[in-house]
């Protein structure tokens, strides 16, 4: 039965979004919910039926129009159209590209699920780079039956519901026009398993666990991924049984860890570092730790320096992801006032608070806020 959810919701995009934004987001709603990913799951079958049904009308620019301005019951009361079967295999090869899809001769290229891993590093092997090993499961074809679902000493029989051609006709919404579909019975593979085998169920596809090494470059970023070219699933079965075709790939999304000292800002790296009244009052040379050293740097602080002030070292933050050029370390002069004094240090503090006739203003709110901004103008 045709959905009556707006075709937008179900796809989760808004009414202006692009052709390409509306193809994306169909195509993570078909992977997530391929029954090859989903079996026996009627659940997801029938989203991913409906997901299919939105993407007709909404990825056609003809029919987006017609169902803008009109709604559902704009499509079901238009004369007239009927879909060529064949312009609904080219709308889903292109749908597919990347996942595997098409009918006999006319598939394009046929692709495997692209997977995605994540891996949690420190700020320090983002600064350096680092080489970890990464264990995660894949489908992959399984080795008893060479993809084709059989047992061994058996084959998969011609289907009798599509004569095995993998495609059946449906009527579409209100019966204005036919769409080809995969085959209910075969999944469109044009032939059905009698004896299936035992390793995989009979669906061709097992999973396994794959273990390998992914080298993550100096200078990256949280959300970045470094991809791994064939490191993904075979094509589906139904378009590729013995898993010939282009495998995808292995997407390893990074995210960095917060440090407890340093904070980066794009190339910039931040630190705070403490500093007594004396110090920024008359002068010191102070040391800031760094990331690229175990020893400090050395930094001279002129006398009447303020708390909150910058001092930027050029170089010795983090490389560049593409060039390698390293940027600045930013050190954040922070006043620290003592909690405890001796009856000395308080007998010297009257002492110059009777002589002291300057106004302080309060640390205005959003510290780290202002901070960046300050750096970026620096």
């Amino acid at each position: 039965m045709p959905t009556t959810r707006c075709y937008y919701e179900v796809l989760s995009v808004t009414r202006d979004a692009s052709g390409d934004e509306v193809k994306r987001a169909y195509r993570r709603l078909a992977m997530k919910y391929h029954p090859d990913r989903n079996p026996g799951d009627t659940a997801a079958e029938a989203s991913f039926k409906e997901a299919a049904e939105a993407y007709e009308i909404i990825g056609d620019p003809e029919r987006r129009r017609m169902y803008d301005q009109y709604g559902h019951e704009g499509l079901r009361q238009r004369p007239g159209h009927a879909m060529n079967p064949d312009d609904i295999f080219s709308m889903f090869s292109d749908i597919f590209e990347g996942m595997g899809g098409g009918r006999g001769g006319r598939r394009r290229h046929v692709r495997g699920y692209d997977l995605e891993y994540q891996l949690d590093i420190t700020l320090e092997e983002a600064f350096a780079g680092v080489e970890r090993d990464i264990t995660f499961t894949r489908l992959d074809v399984c080795s008893d039956c060479d993809g084709d679902g059989s047992a061994p000493g058996s084959s998969p029989e011609t289907c009798t519901t599509c004569g095995g051609n993998g495609q059946v006709a449906q009527a579409g919404l209100g019966g204005m026009f036919r769409m080809v579909t995969a085959c209910p019975a075969c999944r469109g593979k044009g032939k059905v398993v009698s004896d299936p085998c035992r390793g995989c169920d009979g669906r061709g596809r097992r999973s396994v666990e794959r273990k390998l090494s992914a080298k993550i470059p100096a200078g990256i970023h949280s959300g970045q991924a470094v991809r791994l070219s064939g490191e993904g699933e075979p094509p589906p079965p139904e378009v590729d049984p013995a898993g010939n075709g282009q495998r995808g790939d292995l997407h390893v999304l990074v995210r960095v860890e917060q440090h407890e000292q340093f904070e980066r800002d794009g190339d910039d790296l931040m630190v705070l570092v403490p500093v007594n009244f004396t110090q920024l009052a008359m002068g010191a040379d102070i040391e800031v730790p760094t990331l690229d050293s175990p020893e400090p740097h050395c930094l001279h602080v002129p006398p009447g320096t303020q708390n909150g002030e910058l001092s930027r070292i050029p170089n010795r933050g983090m490389p560049n992801l593409r060039s390698g050029r390293p940027g600045d370390l930013v050190a954040v002069l922070h006043l620290v006032v003592p909690r405890n004094l001796s009856e000395t240090q308080r007998d010297l503090l009257k002492q110059y608070a009777e002589t002291e006739d300057v106004a302080v203003d309060a640390e205005p709110p959003g510290f780290w806020t202002r901070i960046k901004e300050a750096v970026r103008g620096h």
